[in-house]
């Protein structure tokens, strides 16, 4: 066992938080990113598939703008309901346990929608895969966020976050193919392939130790940190380095208090949840408000097929992954702050160049397109990583959670300003405008975020 006994206070926070930042890369890191990582690609994959099944499903099922714009809605709405449920679930039973639950019923409710047999059903089961996809996202960000090294969080959840992106490109990819030959209801049978995760999560990966000691399950987090410094040790073949002498919290407290929503709106705690919400609506009302469309548009707008539609999108979501790994690159050493300024400037100089040039052809709205979403999900990755810094333990999940809730208020809110506006009979020239001015506003609101660059999580919220 490779536990350091009295070098720091036994079960206090600033021992869990010394402990797990004197821990060097291991096979083990590799192994947990991959896991939750997996489960993170697959909600991500699940995510963007009825935008890949929309313009089959308008054209087979004759749907009007309002019934597509509900289809897609439904799921954004299940999103949100689920990221409430999730916040509070994964503060009260455990990280792992509550990602554990949302994957099952994404994955099971993804097989319900490929049985679906009108638009009515179809929305139904979007409605129930959302409220898994909605928990798993905010919760899997936060237990990834609790194991990193204060010094390098910012790389760390990044390069995890970046399997995100990743499986909105392939869910586009696999859908350039499997939609032509075998039909949108395939690409759902494949989006239930993660409930063969589920119940394995629970076995393979160790509760958050910061959690259990929250809980004030101080042996078993003293247990899950033994263990975790075993499998380090034996990854890496070399003793651990002592702990640092923690500096940022009284010596030998332990956060066990009950974590309250209302905590979220009081004291320092209501400036950042502000800030937090504004940019969590912002950076998700841009983004669906483009990528729910985008092969709609190519198809309806410019006469282009399903397959170079769907390519047109694919190059939008591999830019996006390309901006998430710049961001993960240069955040721990720009900081929090001037990262999400930039890019959200960055989305908004974007759309604003489409706007102004007419949008007068798919190519070229594939090209400014795919550079907004370079900048966007560099925001969304960095969200990610920022909220749960944000929060204590007892009310990390929920803090992350409750931004989750406003990206999805952006989810629906986006797509439907669109759908409206295209429906009045709207140019895309004003899709692009409105767009583009939201994004400059999260700019601004971005000015006013704490920044957390290397700090510990007990130091943000001592």
């Amino acid at each position: 066992m490779t536990t350091v006994a009295g070098e720091t206070a036994a079960g206090s926070a600033e021992s869990v938080a010394a402990r797990l930042d004197r821990l060097p890369h291991s096979r083990w890191h590799v192994k947990v990113r991959f896991l939750i990582g997996t489960v993170t690609f697959f909600e991500a994959f699940d995510q963007l598939l009825a935008a890949s099944a929309l313009p089959v499903l308008i054209r087979d099922w004759h749907l009007t703008t309002g019934q597509a714009t509900f289809a897609v809605t439904a799921g954004s709405i299940g999103m949100l309901l689920g990221a409430l449920g999730a916040g509070s679930l994964g503060d009260r039973i455990g990280r792992v346990r509550t990602v554990a639950l949302g994957v099952a019923v994404t994955a099971l409710a993804s097989l319900a929608v490929a049985l679906a047999t009108g638009i009515e059903l179809f929305s139904l089961f979007r409605f129930v895969q959302g409220l898994g996809i909605g928990g798993v996202v905010p919760v899997a960000a936060t237990y990834i966020n609790e194991i990193a090294r204060s010094d390098r969080r910012g790389r760390f959840v990044l390069l995890y976050e970046m399997i995100f992106p990743a499986g909105l490109a392939a869910a586009t990819l696999v859908a350039v193919w499997v939609v032509p030959h075998f039909g949108w209801r395939a690409m759902f049978v494949i989006g239930a392939l993660p409930v063969l995760i589920a119940a394995a999560l629970p076995k393979q990966v160790e509760e958050s130790p910061r959690w259990l000691l929250a809980h004030g399950r101080t042996q078993e987090a003293e247990r899950v940190l033994a263990r975790i410094e075993e499998q380090v040790t034996r990854s890496t073949g070399a003793p651990l380095p002592k702990p640092a002498v923690a500096t940022g919290t009284a010596t030998g407290t332990v956060e066990t208090a009950r974590g309250r929503l209302r905590e979220l709106f009081t004291g320092r705690y209501l400036r950042r949840t502000a800030v937090l919400s504004a940019l969590w609506f912002v950076a998700y009302y841009v983004n669906h408000g483009i990528s729910t469309w985008l092969p709609s548009l190519y198809t309806k707008y410019f006469g282009l097929d399903l397959t170079t539609a769907l390519v047109y999108t694919l190059l939008s979501n591999v830019t996006g992954l390309l901006g998430t790994l710049a961001v993960a690159l240069v955040i721990d050493r720009v900081g929090r702050r001037p990262a999400l300024v930039a890019a959200l400037g960055g989305a908004a100089l974007a759309l604003g160049a489409l706007a102004l040039t007419g949008a007068v052809s798919g190519g070229q709205v594939a090209v400014f397109a795919s550079c907004t979403t370079f900048f966007v999900y560099a925001i969304n990755a960095g969200l990610y990583l920022y909220s749960p810094e944000l929060y204590p333990t007892r009310n990390r999940a929920r803090g992350a959670a409750f931004g989750g809730v406003w990206n999805r208020v952006g989810v629906i809110l986006g797509p439907i300003t669109v759908g409206a506006i295209l429906g009045a009979g709207g140019s895309l020239s004003l899709v692009f405008t409105q767009l583009a001015c939201v994004a400059a506003v999260g700019a601004v609101i971005a000015l006013f975020a704490v920044e957390t660059k290397g700090r510990t999580l007990e130091e943000l919220n001592a």
